[in-house]
């Protein structure tokens, strides 16, 4: 028989599981928000499609759509679990500014899977020395690869705005993003990169991140291809890059294309500043917000 104190304790385990579900579900309505997951055909190694979350504001549309990147983790086991946004994160800004998000899963990750096409080379020991010779000229290219098919799909479907269309990313997607604007792609009007590089590791070596002169070159020839407007966020306290080599990386790039801005954030306050568009809300809204406004990309109500 139940005792009745452990009886206790499992109708009240019950009533906060109740609570709990009561909390989720009322935030989810809150934000009035639709959302799905799609499959699109990709053809790459060991993939055949590829997994893109979709959310959806209130309305019918056609919506500005936010294309969102994803970015990279170590460890094949660590991009094995890398997964759609939740809708409470960085999407609910977008949500709340009338964009639809679109945020596909690009191969070599998550549930897409599939061969590793955006490995550049390099690696960190455990003692934070860099091995291997940068190829990020070819990382870059197999992840706007899969933003190009996405953005593809995008623009044929009914609830979007074909001719609206603003890249973000975050890391490897924040690259990912500076190197598919530098396709001038149809419909992409604006790209916002948030921390972007490659080829660091903010535990084994904080702030010195390989192959730095590789990443000044590429950024170098992409600026040199780009005519769409961007606007880059780094945080002072990036672990992965530090603050010095994303102003270096910056400089190279608007040697031509001079409608990008920079915006050197304060620190992300108990926290890597690499994690700037995740944990630094706060540091990145108003920049955003004026950017997107001075592109006609707010609706008058915002």
């Amino acid at each position: 028989m139940t005792s009745p104190l452990r009886q206790a304790a499992a109708n009240l385990a019950r009533c906060v599981l109740a609570a709990l579900v009561v909390v989720v579900a009322g935030r989810a309505a809150a934000l009035d928000v639709r959302t799905e997951p799609v499959r699109i055909a990709v053809d790459v190694p060991g993939a055949s499609s590829m997994l893109v979350g979709v959310f959806l504001p209130s309305g019918d549309g056609p919506f500005p759509v936010l294309l969102y990147s994803h970015g990279r983790s170590g460890t094949p086991a660590e991009r094995s679990l890398t997964r759609v946004p939740d809708a409470r994160s960085h999407v609910r800004y977008w949500l709340g500014k009338g964009f639809a998000v679109v945020a596909p899963i690009r191969p070599g990750y998550g549930e897409t899977g599939g061969a590793d096409r955006e490995d550049a080379g390099v690696s960190l020991d455990m003692f934070g020395n860099c091995w291997g010779f940068p190829r990020y000229d070819r990382a870059a290219a197999a992840a706007a690869s899969a933003v190009l098919v996405a953005l593809e799909w995008v623009r044929d479907q009914p609830w979007a705005d074909r001719d609206r269309i603003v890249l973000a990313g975050a890391s490897m997607g924040g690259l990912a993003s500076i190197a598919t604007a530098a396709k001038n792609p149809p419909g992409v009007v604006a790209y916002i990169n948030f921390s972007g590089g490659t080829g660091g590791d903010g535990t084994r070596a904080p702030e010195h991140s390989c192959g730095s002169d590789a990443m000044e070159s590429l950024m170098r020839t992409l600026g040199h291809a780009n005519r769409v407007p961007g606007l880059w966020l780094y945080a002072k306290n990036d672990r992965f890059w530090g603050s010095q080599r994303p102003v270096a990386w910056y400089s190279a790039f608007i040697e031509s294309a001079h409608v990008t801005q920079f915006v050197m954030t304060d620190p992300v306050p108990n926290s890597d500043g690499h994690h700037l568009l995740a944990r630094g809300g706060r540091l990145w809204t108003a920049p955003v917000d004026s950017f997107l406004a001075e592109h006609g990309l707010l609706n008058s109500k915002q």
